[in-house]
């Protein structure tokens, strides 16, 4: 089983929303991680966009990378242009580094509404890459 760990700022909404559609997408070929360089705590709003897509993450926990010193990753996915800017090093010999950047939806200030709209683009986006990284390398 492989090891895959994705990476964000905060480890609060981005890299939880990625988390929850790796697991969705598959649940035998890898075991799938989350964290930040830093701790925000889960956010309220990813949880509710993901339960929106019938995708449960309300039981994750926000972890610092550091808490997973010592796993040897196959995956190493940065979701977000800082955590990759600030990613501590980690050692991983035969890591493959991966990087796709996504907009923060929890950044987005406007009405209800135009919140809740960012929320939905982002978790699309991810829902795409996560389906599509698991159709190209872990079902190869």
């Amino acid at each position: 089983m492989k090891n895959v760990l994705v990476l964000c700022t905060g480890n609060s909404c981005r890299s939880q929303m990625a988390h929850g559609y790796l697991n969705h997408f598959q649940d035998k070929l890898a075991k799938i991680y989350s964290a930040g360089i830093e701790t925000h705590g889960l956010n309220p709003m990813a949880v509710e966009i993901m339960k929106e897509d019938k995708v449960d993450i309300s039981h994750h926990t926000s972890n610092h990378v550091d808490e997973y010193a010592g796993i040897e990753w196959d995956y190493i996915i940065t979701v977000c242009d800082h955590a990759k800017e600030h990613c501590p090093f980690i050692p991983a010999k035969n890591a493959r580094r991966m990087h796709q950047n996504f907009t923060d939806p929890s950044k987005v200030q406007g009405s209800d509404q135009e919140i809740h709209e960012a929320f939905v683009s982002t978790r699309d986006e991810i829902k795409e890459f996560c389906h599509d990284f698991v159709r190209e390398e872990l079902m190869d």
